[in-house]
């Protein structure tokens, strides 16, 4: 609607004006402090450190970010950062996309990689969910947004990067806390830290439970994390880690524009009388070796395993998977001179083995006298085994105090075999497959006039290798024909300190191109055939500030804006004889953007507020519908205090979409009719909703 479009242009203008306000007041007396930005330093795998040197659009979210909301729900943050788009529904059912790939993706995420740690969250068949990992136990995430990362797998859409949560040296710490909210919303959270000259331990648990607001709901999410480092020493340590998580959620599914408009609590019919939901239980465990090997070489080498064992009954069958990946990485990095032109590099080795199992039962919930589910006779039996390396390489050239180049080079390798057991089949149940060797290049230019100034240019090429279900035909074999997407993206940026360090500003503009696009083609209730149909076309413009003022000694306010314009299309596409060739992409908003503020009082008492505005985004390839635009009000507020002499109490209380806009939290692109049914292309997303927040913390 235009009305929300000139709101969101006078709220930014606003907030902007009165940052510049502030700052020629603050220039105007001499006097007046002002609380700096604090530098920010990226993951110790990429070859610099320090964000301001990265030729790449990083966004990066604080723990304090990370927990501005209620602590349940990452999209409500992750949102924030310009270019990503995070659509959730009940939690359970996600999809990101980054500059718009991954938008087309029917259910989950791909086409992006993952990382906690040193440990891949993205599965063999593409898939990656980070909605497992408890928010505070995260220290802060990275989104790389774009291939221009040649250590992390050159994905298309970029990778997001968990650094999990520690300790400082010489600290004991317990803490306790809740979360109660609207429609059921309990979230119980015990943890203990300890840190040690040579060790440290860090032990989480937390159940987190929702009634939910629309029918076959409810949610149930319990976990254990348990991390820490061993053996540490001056030039070497080695850190594990261990997470196991159980979910069961029940799923409404997506539902009609007439449903969506006149009674969006409601589920989908076929999923409310099945009582469909989702359980599975996961498990993930890591080892990382920390190795100085002498002054100029370093090496950091982990081995990971990745379980999953999962059931979901779905009205037209029940689906029961098993997943278990293993891996090993290892890396080298250090640096060398070369006369007087320093050098610094990175290079190294992944490799990822996979064992997927899935297997379909008839769903005779319609015979269970409204009990919901009930398994029956077996339909399919499929088992795939995939497996690739990733050999990754990075150098850094300082040719001056503000020129650099950087450069990197990514070789992808992937195999993968499939045997069909069941239905038993005349032909050799038993196949073979690999794609080609996929060379992702990197190279990018730096120019620093000054400390507070970075300016860059980069080139880079990145792949994503189709899911599971894209690889096979109709008859569940393989499809020989197949092929990973690939594209090019160029970038323009700066990264930009203004007013002695007290407002940074980040600003990218970019374009890339995409060859032999990956469409899922619909044929049965949830089966998918992949097809290459194509090419499309991203380019757009991210913008955002950060600002801090000290107003006085009592008053402190920290504000943000971002903002995304982008245009996202299809360059050349024609699917089943329809050419959709010019049309805007599907699933992804083109315009998106963001503000907010917090005011601190050296009291403890301290007020949130958060702006987000979303445009309209296509629902399917002929543009033929579109969801409505939205905006979003969230607003916190709360108190910290010391009770005691280490012992420091945190009571919050807030309220979500205060203006109780009617919106899709999330859309399922290119729904189908059946028979005279509308499609089903909505998810709701919950009306105003309520949340208190009560923490203890012992730091001794």
């Amino acid at each position: 609607m235009p009305s929300k479009k000139y709101l969101l242009f006078f709220f930014i203008l606003f907030i902007s004006k009165n940052i510049l306000a502030q700052e020629k007041e603050v220039q105007n007396i001499d006097s007046f402090k002002t609380q700096k930005l604090n530098e920010v330093l990226i993951s110790p795998l990429h070859i610099n450190r320090d964000l301001q040197n990265s030729p790449a659009s990083i966004g990066i979210l604080s723990e304090k970010e990370l927990l501005r909301n209620n602590t349940t729900d990452i999209s409500n943050v992750i949102n924030t950062i310009p270019g990503v788009f995070m659509q959730s529904s009940n939690i359970t059912t996600t999809r990101i996309s980054i500059r718009g790939i991954g938008a087309r993706t029917p259910y989950g995420t791909n086409k992006i990689r993952a990382f906690y740690g040193s440990i891949p969250l993205t599965s063999g068949n593409s898939e990656t969910v980070i909605d497992d990992i408890d928010l505070q136990n995260i220290n802060q995430i990275e989104v790389i947004k774009g291939p221009l990362s040649s250590i992390y797998g050159a994905g298309l859409g970029g990778a997001i990067l968990i650094s999990p949560q520690t300790l400082k040296n010489g600290q004991y710490q317990a803490e306790v806390s809740s979360v109660f909210g609207s429609f059921g919303l309990l979230k119980n959270r015990v943890s203990f830290d300890l840190n040690e000259k040579s060790s440290s331990v860090s032990l989480n648990y937390h159940n987190l439970k929702t009634d939910g607001w629309r029918e076959n709901s409810a949610y149930n999410r319990e976990g254990i994390t348990l991390s820490g480092e061993l053996f540490r020493k001056k030039n070497s340590k080695l850190t594990y880690f261990s997470n196991y998580t159980y979910l069961k959620a029940y799923i409404p599914s997506s539902i009609n524009k007439t449903a969506f408009d006149n009674n969006p609590q409601s589920g989908a019919p076929t999923w409310v009388a099945s009582k469909g939901f989702k359980e599975y239980k996961s498990t993930l465990g890591g080892l990382a070796y920390d190795f100085k090997i002498n002054d100029h070489l370093t090496n950091s080498t982990s081995v990971f395993i990745n379980y999953k064992d999962s059931n979901e009954p779905r009205p037209f069958d029940v689906l029961r998977q098993y997943t278990f990946a293993s891996g090993v990485r290892t890396q080298f990095s250090g640096d060398f001179t070369i006369g007087k032109i320093k050098n610094q590099f990175i290079g190294g080795i992944e490799y990822f083995r996979d064992n997927y199992s899935g297997n379909t039962f008839e769903n005779l919930y319609q015979q269970n006298n409204g009990n919901g589910s009930l398994q029956g006779d077996q339909l399919t039996a499929t088992d795939q085994k995939r497996h690739f390396y990733n050999i990754f390489s990075q150098i850094r050239t300082l040719l001056s105090d503000q020129f650099e180049i950087q450069a990197g080079l990514n070789y992808n390798k992937t195999k993968f075999k499939l045997q069909n057991d069941f239905p038993v089949s005349a032909n050799d149940p038993k196949e073979k497959y690999s794609y080609d060797g996929i060379f992702s290049p990197q190279l990018s230019f730096l120019y620093k006039p000054n400390e507070v100034r970075t300016f860059y240019f980069s080139v880079s090429r990145g792949f994503s290798l189709p899911a599971t279900e894209e690889t096979l035909t109709s008859t569940g074999n393989i499809n020989p024909d197949i092929k990973p997407e690939t594209g090019y993206n160029f970038e323009l940026g700066g990264k930009l300190h203004f007013f002695n360090k007290k407002l940074y500003t980040q600003i990218a503009v970019y374009r890339m191109e995409i060859k032999d696009l990956l469409v899922a083609k619909r044929i049965g209730d949830d089966q998918y055939e992949g097809v290459n149909a194509g090419k499309t076309f991203h380019e757009g413009i991210e913008i955002s500030l950060n600002h801090n003022w000290l107003i006085n000694s009592i008053f402190n306010l920290s504000s943000y804006i971002g903002a995304s314009i982008g245009n996202y299309e299809f360059k050349e596409f024609v699917d089943n004889g329809n050419d959709f060739s010019g049309n805007k992409l599907t699933g992804v908003p083109a315009n998106t953007a963001s503000a907010g503020f917090t005011l601190n009082t050296s009291s403890g008492f301290y007020f949130t507020a958060d702006f987000q505005f979303t445009d309209k985004i296509p629902l399917n390839d002929s543009n033929a519908d579109f969801s409505d635009s939205y905006t979003l009000l969230n607003l916190k507020t709360g108190y910290q205090f010391e009770i005691l002499s280490g012992l420091k109490a945190h009571i919050d209380a807030g309220v979500n979409n205060v203006t109780n806009e009617k919106y899709a939290s999330m859309i399922l692109t290119n729904a189908t009719a059946v028979g005279n049914a509308q499609p089903r292309f909505y998810y709701p997303g919950l009306p105003i909703n309520y949340f208190g927040i009560i923490s203890l913390n012992y730091l001794f």
